[in-house]
């Protein structure tokens, strides 16, 4: 059944029509004057080329679940579109309109709901994204990765399937997606929000702090099933690796932008609380390959062709398969041009 729509209006922006739809009653005002105000300072800060923007503001996105029926991810990478906070739709053969989905559910759930400068960085976030499409992207949509691996943590079949899924899906987004989240992450800052970048980051940071107490119980019931005699010893420390590679490495993603954009401050300012507060608690792994990927993620060219992309995706993959092996984890991957490849 269909949801009653309790907003509709039409604002102008100088040659951009917004158009703003929503079946929230509270809160839509608020959301409304900060997705006017990235607007304006993206135009401001160069060139702008959408003539209409469209903006759900939702209860939740199962609307836009079921009328997209398994089609292809807004950028950005994996992940359960419904649990995003805001998300852009735009198709790049047709620069003139997007379509921007806020979240309620997912900004309630994340905190984000009532604050404002949280709510502007995640908006000039995904309007980043058509806005930073360059070479390097539109090569990272002709690669793909293939993983495999050689038994693992004393796994069953049906554990080492789950496990490689992981490991791909981590892959995948270092690689794949990376160039996208790079671009998309500096072109924010760099386009008058980088305040407003710095404190979701911040938060970020900030909870993968505090997320160490779940690491903590995982630890603890993986030493029981050594006990038990239902995994070998060394799984423990394999497992954990493993899901502190994939909770954390991404944070690179967010990082690395700022010394990109020149923000050496802001930069160090994370990446001091990571190395305080977070690496000490994890794997010992996890640092280096984290200040190995920040590196190539600094230096990652706009102007790269598909074959010289794959080529810089097979060392970002090889920082992880490094990480892993060092706990004894027989892993392979190879990061792939597919056959629509060009330069």
């Amino acid at each position: 059944m269909a949801r009653p729509v309790k907003h509709v209006h039409l604002h102008r922006i100088g040659p951009t029509e917004l158009r703003v739809v929503s079946d929230v009653d509270e809160g839509v005002l608020a959301i409304v004057q900060q997705e006017e105000a990235v607007i304006r300072a993206y135009m401001a800060h160069g060139p702008w080329p959408h003539r209409q923007v469209s903006l759900y503001i939702l209860k939740d996105l199962q609307p836009l679940v079921r009328q997209l029926k398994g089609g292809a991810l807004p950028p950005g990478g994996p992940g359960a579109l419904d649990t995003r906070p805001i998300v852009n739709l735009f198709d790049l053969a047709n620069p003139g309109a997007c379509h921007i989905f806020v979240n309620r559910q997912a900004m309630v759930q994340a905190d984000y709901w009532d604050d404002m400068l949280a709510i502007s960085g995640l908006l000039a976030h995904e309007h980043a994204h058509p806005l930073a499409e360059n070479r390097t992207t539109r090569a990272s949509r002709n690669l793909t990765v293939e993983l495999a691996l050689q038994g693992g943590a004393g796994a069953t079949p049906d554990q080492q399937g789950r496990l490689e899924r992981l490991l791909t899906l981590l892959i995948e987004q270092l690689t794949l997606y990376a160039p996208r989240e790079i671009f998309t992450n500096e072109r924010a800052i760099t386009g008058g929000f980088d305040q407003a970048m710095l404190h979701l980051n911040r938060r970020n940071v900030a909870n993968a702090c505090q997320s160490v107490a779940g690491r903590a119980r995982l630890r603890d019931v993986l030493a029981q099933d050594v006990a038990a005699g239902s995994r070998p010893a060394e799984a423990v420390g394999q497992l954990l690796l493993a899901g502190d590679l994939e909770s954390h490495l991404p944070l690179a993603l967010e990082v690395a932008p700022f010394a990109r954009a020149s923000r050496h401050h802001e930069a160090r300012e994370l990446e001091g609380m990571l190395e305080q507060v977070l690496f000490p608690q994890l794997e010992p792994q996890v640092a280096p390959a984290y200040a190995a990927l920040c590196r190539l993620y600094t230096d990652l060219s706009a102007d790269l062709s598909p074959a010289d992309l794959q080529a810089w995706g097979q060392r970002v993959a090889d920082i992880v398969l490094a990480a892993l092996r060092e706990q004894g984890m027989a892993v392979r991957c190879t990061v792939r041009e597919t056959s629509a490849a060009s330069a």
